[in-house]
């Protein structure tokens, strides 16, 4: 094994833990002590897409940073990368920790799932702030128009083909990061997760599932169901999600200097909507 695969990248004041959540182990970065606080990241990264937000809600909350099934270090099991089992996931570990209620902060794919736990148990989440992503109630003919944005999810969720990829082709991941508005000091680290075998065959399957599953079961507009006070952040420069893609189904705040990674580009913005948000500002 090499040296480097069980090394965490360094983020101050944050510790590293292994939870076994139901049927998968865990791992979950986390800083500071108060009311607890969830981020949940998209793909292709993992726990420290949250490096630069971590140490200002940690002034005041327990921040809770896991790694989906198959990211980060978490454990990759060869299923189980539906949105239903990844809220399973969520749940599972949640009861774990001895948390009877969350709030949460998502980008992209981990926005997603977020969704879907606000949805079955909107007990256990306080409030809910989603970067960069649609909620389950887009607009058809904006979905149509914005599809040819995500052409790179084809290379990644054809059998063979996006295990392939991800292992062999990095670049593509590298240069999509770069495009989202990666900062440099987490490119490499998320490319290096996500080559290896177990964790490139979870990434195919990730985004294989959301074409299977969720597309075909999105939602006409009806924002009155979601329980949870939520509120989204967008990216004026966003070329994946644009705020044309969001509509009008929940508040959504338009910041004009930011692309598609906004924890971090403006994580002083995360942190300052998470706080009024939660009610803690």
């Amino acid at each position: 094994m090499n040296p480097r695969e069980d090394t965490f990248p360094a983020v101050a004041g944050v510790t590293h833990r292994f939870v076994r959540a139901g049927a998968v182990r865990l791992h979950v970065a986390e800083a500071g002590a108060g009311r607890p606080v969830l981020l949940l990241h998209s793909f292709p990264q993992h726990w420290y897409a949250w490096r630069r937000v971590i140490p200002g809600l940690a002034a005041g909350h327990r921040v809770l940073c896991p790694d989906f099934r198959g990211a980060g270090w978490s454990e990759a099991p060869a299923g189980g990368y539906d949105t239903g089992t990844r809220v399973d996931d969520l749940l599972a570990l949640l009861d774990a920790l001895g948390l009877d209620e969350v709030s949460i902060v998502s980008h992209g794919w981990g926005a997603w799932t977020a969704f879907a736990l606000c949805l079955r148990a909107p007990e256990r989440v306080r409030g809910h702030l989603a970067l960069n992503m649609t909620h389950p109630w887009p607009e058809r003919r904006a979905l149509r128009r914005a599809a040819w944005r995500f052409w790179h999810t084809t290379l990644w969720e054809l059998p063979l083909l996006g295990p392939a990829v991800l292992r062999h082709w990095p670049g593509l991941t590298r240069f999509l990061l770069r495009r989202w508005g990666a900062a440099e000091d987490g490119v490499e680290e998320f490319v290096r997760r996500s080559r290896r075998p177990g964790y490139a065959r979870a990434g195919r399957e990730l985004n294989w599932q959301f074409v299977v599953h969720d597309l075909p079961k999105l939602r006409h507009p009806a924002a009155d169901r979601l329980r949870v006070p939520t509120e989204l952040l967008a990216g004026r420069r966003d070329v994946l999600v644009p705020p044309a893609l969001l509509g009008t189904a929940l508040p959504v705040r338009v910041l004009d200097d930011c692309g598609h990674l906004i924890p971090e580009q403006r994580p002083d913005v995360v942190v300052a909507a998470a706080r009024a948000l939660f009610g803690d500002a």
